[in-house]
């Protein structure tokens, strides 16, 4: 079977980011079917619906991205309880021009590390409303708050200690399964398609 593409975005801006060493930690310890690239948000001009009609390149290049995986992760801080400025930028782009929204039905996943013991919990809090309005289903649970510290994390994505691996390897196991299940609802002839397949209505 094909690896599952999937996308991943880095909600901080930072190049020693502690969310992006995170994100090398998910890429090591996930399975071997799913296949990662980084949609960059750094060249994004803010948004603003007067280039709707002359799209940027950027904000186009990201759009292009999302529509091309099969999945979305999120791997973020949190900035002021809520999602960095940048992160809901480039949401805010991907879901643009209106009736165009590149997030719907891409199955997601919320993680994020933080130096604090709550660990990113309230921006996914708020995170979860922002991905609901855009119909991306999103993976409950297991819920993945890490607490950071640079004795566990090694820059390149080595994660030393055995119970935190773990964890991360059984978050990735459990979106990797999430992404397959949202995909299979999703083939064509499911209720809620255009041509719907009536042998399936019935069943």
């Amino acid at each position: 079977m094909a690896p599952f593409k999937i996308g991943y975005f880095v909600g901080s801006l930072s190049a020693g980011s502690i969310n992006r060493v995170l994100s090398q930690a998910l890429i090591k310890l996930a399975p071997e079917d799913l296949e990662f690239t980084e949609i960059p948000i750094k060249d994004l001009p803010l948004y603003n619906y007067d280039l709707d009609a002359d799209f940027p390149a950027p904000a186009q290049a990201l759009k292009d991205a999302v529509e091309a995986s099969d999945g979305i992760l999120f791997v973020s801080p949190e900035y002021n309880r809520s999602i960095p400025g940048p992160l809901k930028n480039a949401i805010d782009w991907g879901s643009r021009p209106w009736g165009s929204n590149s997030f719907a039905r891409k199955p997601t996943g919320i993680i994020g590390a933080s130096v604090g013991s709550i660990g990113t919990a309230v921006m996914q809090s708020s995170f979860r409303s922002v991905l609901s309005f855009l119909d991306a289903p999103q993976l409950n649970a297991p819920e993945a708050y890490i607490h950071y510290d640079a004795a566990v994390f090694g820059e390149d994505g080595e994660v030393k200690n055995e119970s935190t691996a773990k964890f991360l390897r059984h978050y990735m196991d459990e979106y990797a399964a999430f992404v397959a299940r949202v995909l299979a609802a999703n083939a064509p002839g499911h209720i809620g398609d255009i041509e719907l397949d009536e042998d399936k209505l019935t069943r």
